[in-house]
């Protein structure tokens, strides 16, 4: 028998189907993943430090036909096989990239990324998880992240607290900024000034190769905060993103200005996210010294 509703629990949202969808994929591929786990047997190069195994590939198919069976008019952003539109939607004579950010603005898109953390998975490092982040004309309104090997599921929607499985969690209220562990990868100019920098600030940092579980490994304090100044797509952010903002953090891009722009679909940019108390400070630490 259930129990109450608590005001504001996920029973509530508007979009409780849709997380309860997204978590249901987000876990059967996840089940694909820790199955096939350390037994991949091809491993293509996207470029000189990244890679893609048929895991990727298996686990986008078995998504993104769930998709389509349950929401075929909904739009579709894969990390693998980019952008794919609803029945009746075509993309016209534009580019992918413009068809994407376009199907972002107005409608439903599907935003997923099968296996983040493919260098780690390829390696057998067990840190990696699938991400599925629904956004509503324009802005993300669902995210599931499913960590397979710990057999646990962050999730969340934008009228709603962030879950684990079915618990509450709640971001670190920690007082004190040098008390806490952060997920770190910077870039750019003055890498090792700013690097320091941010060490000397904090505890301890890790870089992880997780982006979407860092994320949501934020909502619930198992890091305090996440700091990453380039190299991010939508994929990584749409749904562990949100799943740390309602945890209670603050999560902006590297300007400060909002962690999800359609503009910048196709375009690499930073995220930072952190309790409200500290979310300045590394804010600050995480931009690029000035020239000179």
């Amino acid at each position: 028998m259930t129990g109450p509703v608590v005001p504001g629990s996920p029973a509530e949202s508007r979009f409780a189907a849709d997380a309860a969808f997204a978590r249901e994929i987000a876990e059967r591929a996840g089940r694909l993943l820790f199955e096939r786990y350390e037994r991949v047997e091809e491993i293509d190069y996207k470029s000189a430090r990244d890679v893609v195994t048929e895991v990727d590939h298996l686990s986008e198919a078995l998504i993104m036909g769930a998709i389509r069976e349950r929401y075929p008019t909904d739009g579709i952003l894969a990390e693998e096989s980019g952008a794919h539109h609803g029945m009746g939607a075509g993309a016209g004579d534009t580019s992918a990239a413009d068809a994407a950010s376009r199907a972002l603005v107005s409608g439903r898109t599907w935003i997923v990324d099968p296996l983040d953390g493919t260098i780690n998975y390829a390696n057998g490092i067990p840190y990696f998880c699938v991400s599925v982040g629904l956004v509503v004309d324009g802005r993300p309104a669902v995210g599931a992240v499913c960590d397979p090997m710990r057999g646990e599921t962050y999730w969340a929607t934008v009228d709603g607290p962030a879950m684990l499985g079915d618990r509450v969690v709640h971001a670190s209220v920690k007082d004190k900024l040098t008390d806490c562990v952060i997920s770190l990868s910077l870039g750019g100019r003055a890498v090792a000034t700013r690097g320091r920098a941010v060490r000397r600030a904090v505890r301890a940092s890790r870089n992880t190769g997780s982006a979407a579980l860092a994320l949501a490994y934020v909502a619930n304090g198992r890091f305090d905060a996440f700091l990453q100044s380039g190299g991010m797509s939508a994929w990584d952010v749409a749904a562990g993103g949100l799943i740390a903002e309602r945890g209670g953090a603050v999560v902006t891009d590297t300007t400060g200005g909002t962690w999800f722009d359609v503009e910048k679909t196709t375009r690499a940019f930073g995220i930072v996210a952190a309790p409200p108390a500290h979310h300045a400070v590394l804010l600050g630490l995480s931009r690029e010294a000035p020239a000179g």
